[in-house]
């Protein structure tokens, strides 16, 4: 199947039939939703998760970016795009860096679970890259242009997620 690499391949001692998913996106839909709050790091995340989407086949038009004010915004878009029907993968993008309260942890944890939930209601991929940073140093490591950029990350993880996916129909 075209954008699937399948191969019976050893795990330990065992070896089993494995589904890979390949980097082709060619004729795939995305959907990216970034948060606008700290958006000197989100347009990065952003930027990077376009570059990859692009490098494996995706063409500009194919990608659909609705920006929110923030993180906690960003699942009622996703979960609006999924309903749809008119994408193979989303991409949520962010970034809550650890204050000295909670808050930072409960954004996580919440918009990790409603991503989920999401993601197994539509049967649609959903990339979650609300990036948890403690320090404004690793934030900037994570959100940083490059191939090691957590946006890069997703772009990727939302081809190759889509193309999986697409195999079990």
């Amino acid at each position: 199947m075209k954008g699937i690499q399948e191969k019976v391949a050893p795990i330990g001692d065992i070896e089993v039939h494995q589904s890979i998913g390949t980097l082709d996106g060619l004729g795939l839909r995305f959907g990216l939703v970034v948060a606008r709050f700290n958006n000197q790091y989100t347009d990065v995340l952003a930027q990077e998760a376009i570059r990859a989407l692009e490098v494996c086949g995706v063409n500009s038009k194919q990608i659909e970016l609705v920006r929110v004010p923030g993180a906690y915004e960003v699942p009622v878009l996703i979960e609006k795009m999924a309903a749809g029907g008119k994408f193979d993968a989303l991409i949520a993008l962010g970034l809550v860096v650890e204050g000295e309260t909670q808050h930072a942890q409960m954004i996580i944890d919440t918009t990790g679970a409603s991503f989920l939930e999401t993601a197994c209601r539509h049967d649609i991929p959903v990339i979650n890259e609300i990036v948890g940073a403690r320090t404004w140093d690793q934030a900037a490591e994570r959100c940083q242009a490059g191939e090691t950029s957590r946006g890069w990350y997703a772009g990727l993880a939302a081809v190759e997620t889509a193309q999986v996916l697409r195999q079990f129909g």
